[in-house]
């Protein structure tokens, strides 16, 4: 492989990466959504998206070992490919608590509604903000802007310890919505998921351009040759 189709492969993986996001986003858009709006359609609509995620995952993993197997990388060029790996399996994780979601609203939807003391659309507004902003780092190649992805991980860690305390007070309070409760607490639970893979986005997006490993608090570089 020359050089210049090396390029023109990592080009089409950073761009075929950027449609998976664009697919998980929309995902975790409608199943909130269909959730607010008790809308089984939105619902449904997310498990056709899991499929079109899935075969997305397939190809670009595909293509990174095509390129890594094709041509000695150097090492910013590895950090690049092994990054894209590493994100894509975030992206369909983050295609997975999309179906959580639809699935959880889909079973709201059948049970009489209840008054819970929780705002879930605003927590999942947070978390679809990580989401956009850690692949607008990737886009960018602009680690500053992925550290800021990973203080937002810390906002939506609280909101979800806010949404057990508040459903908890409320199941004892109102036993007979314990089911529903149960339900948005699970919604709320996948929500703090795809923020954790968002904060693992970022942290790859770190790795590729610094060479820096960021995981579970360090902040220490790898020894890769020179760029």
């Amino acid at each position: 492989m020359t050089r210049t189709r090396f390029q023109l492969g990592m080009d089409e993986l950073k761009q075929k990466l950027l449609v998976m996001g664009g697919l998980a986003e929309q995902a975790v858009d409608r199943a909130v959504e269909g959730y607010r709006r008790r809308d089984v359609k939105l619902c449904n609509a997310v498990f056709e998206t899991e499929s079109a995620i899935n075969r997305a995952e397939r190809e670009i993993d595909e293509l990174a070992l095509d390129l890594l197997a094709m041509q000695q990388p150097m090492a910013v060029d590895l950090r690049f490919i092994t990054a894209c790996m590493k994100i894509n399996a975030d992206l369909e994780r983050v295609g997975d608590q999309a179906v959580n979601i639809a699935e959880r609203a889909i079973e709201l939807i059948g049970l009489p509604q209840a008054e819970l003391p929780i705002d879930i659309p605003r927590m999942a507004a947070t978390v679809a903000g990580m989401v956009r902003r850690a692949l607008e780092a990737f886009i960018a190649g602009n680690p500053d802007l992925a550290e800021a992805v990973l203080k937002m991980d810390d906002i939506v860690d609280r909101m979800d310890d806010e949404v057990y305390i508040a459903l908890v007070e409320r199941m004892h309070e109102s036993p007979e919505i314990t089911r529903q409760a149960l339900d948005v607490l699970l919604i709320s639970r996948n929500l703090e998921r795809v923020a954790d893979h968002a904060t693992n986005i970022a942290e790859d997006v770190i790795f590729w351009v610094r060479g820096a490993d960021v995981r579970h608090g360090g902040d220490h570089f790898k020894s890769f040759s020179a760029d």
